[in-house]
């Protein structure tokens, strides 16, 4: 019974899963990034709110946390943190005096200069062997996926 049972495995079956090998490379390369922002006096996650602010300045800390993956209570303290040591600098908004847009001060672009040849050298380990059309298409099948997972969450979030 037990040699039927075994038999019946598949070699699909033998191959981890796709989440798991994500979840892999997100804490190999978490744990790298950790290092390398600690160096520039900033965490992982403030990397990430910063990189975000380069390419969309002027965002507001609601916005700001929505595009950086932590809650609007967390972004809040995390742009009062980031202001105080002069990574960014904050003005009103022009339209409405209560909204602040926050912009990156040159410190804050030299940290992230450095914070991303550390980012660099990470994606340059992980992708050794893969060539660059498979880069491609692993960029594309990436996106692909982050597009239907939000839109499950999306639709799971309302069904809740």
């Amino acid at each position: 019974m037990i040699e039927s049972a075994r038999a019946q495995v598949t070699a699909e079956d033998a191959e981890p899963r796709i989440i798991y090998l994500v979840k892999r490379i997100e804490l190999i390369a978490r744990a790298h990034l950790d290092g390398v922002t600690r160096e520039q006096g900033l965490t992982t996650l403030q990397y990430t709110a910063l990189s975000v602010l380069r390419a969309q300045p002027g965002l507001s800390a609601a916005q700001l946390s929505r595009r950086s993956f932590v809650s609007p209570q967390a972004m809040t303290e995390m742009v009062g943190t980031l202001e105080a040591k002069g990574m960014i600098r904050r003005e009103p908004d022009p339209d409405n005096r209560r909204v602040l847009r926050a912009y990156l001060t040159d410190t804050g672009r030299t940290a992230l200069k450095a914070c991303d040849h550390g980012a660099d050298l990470l994606e340059e380990h992980m992708l050794r062997d893969v060539s660059p059309q498979d880069r491609v298409a692993l960029r594309r099948a990436l996106a692909a996926c982050a597009t239907g997972l939000s839109a499950f969450a999306g639709t799971e979030a309302a069904h809740a």
